[in-house]
């Protein structure tokens, strides 16, 4: 274990270097890191999303693992989205921490998720070293591992833009309930926040892409335990209406859901069911009943498919069923459920 220690520290620089030239195009006025990830010669892109996972195997993680390999295969993955809350309870306590290796590497083994996995930090990653989950030592125990704080995914037709949540959410600054949250990073909310929406307002207005995607841990719209997230429906939804966004994608709330704006095209997707569910904590007031398209309160993820004119979205339980399709098609203005 010294010797591996040694060698993740002796080559920490030049990982940083390669995943830089290799993955990603840096720029230098502020626009947020972009990893590229080339659509297949047919022209789509298929990717898997999960959320609230890490827990080494238990509470059914394993057992979703093996599902989303299955469904994986059957759509031709291309990469996988982590919507945070990736360890617990929590985070990582350094970036030698077992649990990196015994929640995530031990257990999505399925050929079909050796792909790259791309993943923003959760609340409970920041009540760890949040620092750990970014350092590019994780990449040299497990090369799928990708995760910053904000960031672009730029798949062609498809681009995502992954956002980090936490600090958003003023309760974790005056209502710590006992956790203590890694801010290192973050010495001013405000300025941190506003900085960061300068920098995604400016990247989704300069997007060409068909189809524009938003990432965070916390729920925009939810009917469930934690219900919406007032910091991101006042700062961040007025940007994402602007700027043309189509799907929000979450975690945080331990359910599937899938919820449409009441007065935009944006659908809200929440998948957060990576292993622990919270059976029966459902608020059907929270939000209008009838922008309520589909909740499933018991573990599973989703998938999505895209191509230049159509997307599909098919949520899946813990044993692979599907639970809920959703298609839309951006020439006809048309959806389906």
């Amino acid at each position: 274990m010294d010797s591996r220690r040694s060698l993740m520290s002796a080559t920490t620089a030049s990982l940083c270097f390669l995943w830089c030239i290799c993955a990603t195009v840096v720029v230098s006025n502020g626009e947020l890191q972009r990893f590229i990830e080339p659509a297949k010669s047919d022209g789509s892109v298929s990717f898997i999303t999960i959320g609230d996972w890490g827990r080494r195997g238990f509470f059914n993680q394993s057992i979703v693992a093996y599902q989303m390999g299955r469904i994986g295969e059957k759509i031709n993955l291309d990469f996988v989205v982590s919507t945070g809350d990736n360890f617990y309870d929590n985070g990582l306590f350094s970036e030698n921490d077992p649990n990196f290796e015994e929640s995530f590497s031990n257990i999505y083994t399925a050929p079909s998720l050796q792909k790259q996995w791309y993943s923003v930090l959760g609340n409970h990653d920041y009540r760890g070293d949040a620092e750990a989950q970014l350092s590019p030592v994780l990449r040299e125990i497990d090369s799928r591992w990708t995760c910053l704080r904000s960031f672009i995914v730029d798949a062609e037709l498809v681009e995502i833009f992954f956002v980090d949540t936490t600090p958003f959410v003023k309760e974790y600054y005056t209502e710590a309930d006992g956790h203590t949250y890694d801010w290192r990073a973050i010495p001013s909310r405000n300025s941190y926040v506003r900085s960061l929406l300068r920098d995604l307002e400016a990247s989704l207005k300069r997007s060409k892409a068909t189809w524009k995607i938003v990432v965070g841990h916390h729920a925009m719209r939810s009917i469930g335990h934690h219900g919406d997230t007032k910091e991101l429906v006042e700062e961040l939804l007025p940007i994402m209406k602007e700027t043309g966004v189509d799907l929000y994608m979450n975690g945080h709330d331990h359910c599937l859901e899938h919820i449409s704006d009441e007065d935009s095209p944006i659908q809200f997707l929440t998948s957060g069911a990576g292993s622990k569910a919270w059976r029966g904590d459902v608020d059907p007031m929270t939000n209008d009943p009838k922008s309520v398209r589909f909740f499933y309160d018991g573990q599973g993820f989703m998938s999505a498919r895209f191509t230049h004119s159509d997307a599909e979205i098919v949520f899946y339980d813990v044993f692979g069923e599907v639970l809920h399709k959703w298609v839309t098609s951006k020439q006809l203005l048309h959806s389906s459920v």
